[in-house]
């Protein structure tokens, strides 16, 4: 599988396949493609896995397609301004993605839910609590909101974000959540009550426009 990432701020990553090569994606998420891909749609490792993406943010179903009797060629574009991000995942190196960044992938990648291990996580860590795992081998797209800034932290190493700004990392590293610190700054700060706190060791990635804050931005308005 050969493939191109193109235009801003809406971009789309163009994917050549081979004859009887394969890319999974989500349910609605094919842009155009040639006339000889076939699409299949399937549970992608049954019920459970299927229930998993869904709590995990994306649908239950994935559809296949494959180029059949010759190459073929099937796009993918972004649904929001920003970056889509080719990863390359082994066994040896899976990643954590936010809920719905999976855009594509091919046959091998295995996408599934990421819980964070400590409860005031789930309880205060917004978007930040169940995630997406991608594992396994193969080539996966993921979006990203607005622009990326990658960090690589060291062992031990923090980073704080406020929620929604974290968009992949490294599965080595790990992520909890903090109090904002005083009275005055929780009521009157306008930060809200926590933050996402990150260690490492590994890589992160950062967006500048996450969709929770558009829409924070946007329904003070309405």
């Amino acid at each position: 599988m050969q493939y191109r990432i193109q235009g801003t701020p809406m971009p789309v990553v163009i994917c050549e396949l081979a004859p009887n090569e394969q890319m999974i994606t989500e349910r609605g998420s094919m842009s155009w493609m040639s006339p000889n891909m076939k699409m299949e749609t399937t549970s992608n490792g049954g019920l459970g896995k299927a229930f998993g993406r869904a709590f995990a943010g994306e649908s239950m179903f994935q559809n296949r397609y494959t180029a059949q009797g010759g190459p073929g060629m099937i796009a993918f574009a972004s649904s929001f301004p920003g970056e889509i991000r080719a990863i390359q995942i082994t066994p040896d190196h899976p990643i954590i993605v936010q809920k719905r960044a999976f855009l594509a992938c091919t046959p091998g990648v295995e996408l599934s839910v990421h819980f964070q291990k400590k409860l005031g996580a789930g309880f205060f860590g917004g978007e930040g609590f169940i995630m997406q795992r991608l594992s396994g081998s193969g080539v996966a797209f993921v979006e990203i909101d607005g622009s990326v800034v990658e960090y690589n932290l060291q062992p031990g190493q923090q980073l704080i974000v406020d929620t929604g700004y974290l968009a992949m990392m490294d599965a080595t590293c790990r992520m909890d959540v903090q109090t904002v610190s005083g009275v005055k700054n929780m009521l009157f700060g306008g930060e809200g009550l926590f933050n996402t706190v990150v260690t490492g060791p590994g890589k992160v990635l950062l967006q500048t426009m996450p969709i929770s804050a558009i829409a924070g931005l946007l329904g003070p308005n309405k």
